[in-house]
């Protein structure tokens, strides 16, 4: 059985001050490549996922929405999520 996921994960520090959006793509519970608002960037961790990372960056309508996404996707869902998010101290 082949197995493919994509996960989203926001990190909030100090509110929306600063927001930080993880993208993981994985297949067969191995990481193949990732993106991280932070970098701007994909980053591949497999042969396949280097290709696929190459490919993605090469794109500039696609990587715009992809650096946009921290405020479409964490920003806007931040009210959301407020109350279910665990403050670190």
């Amino acid at each position: 059985v082949f197995q493919h996921m994509a996960s989203s994960e926001c990190h909030f520090i100090n509110g929306t001050e600063k927001v930080r959006l993880v993208q993981r793509y994985i297949y067969n519970r191995q990481q193949y490549v990732m993106f991280d608002s932070d970098v701007g960037l994909h980053v591949g961790f497999t042969p396949f996922g280097e290709r696929c990372a190459k490919q993605a960056n090469s794109d500039p309508v696609f990587m715009e929405s992809r650096r946009t996404a921290v405020d479409t996707y964490c920003r806007h869902n931040y009210p959301i999520a407020a109350p279910f998010i665990v403050e670190r101290r």
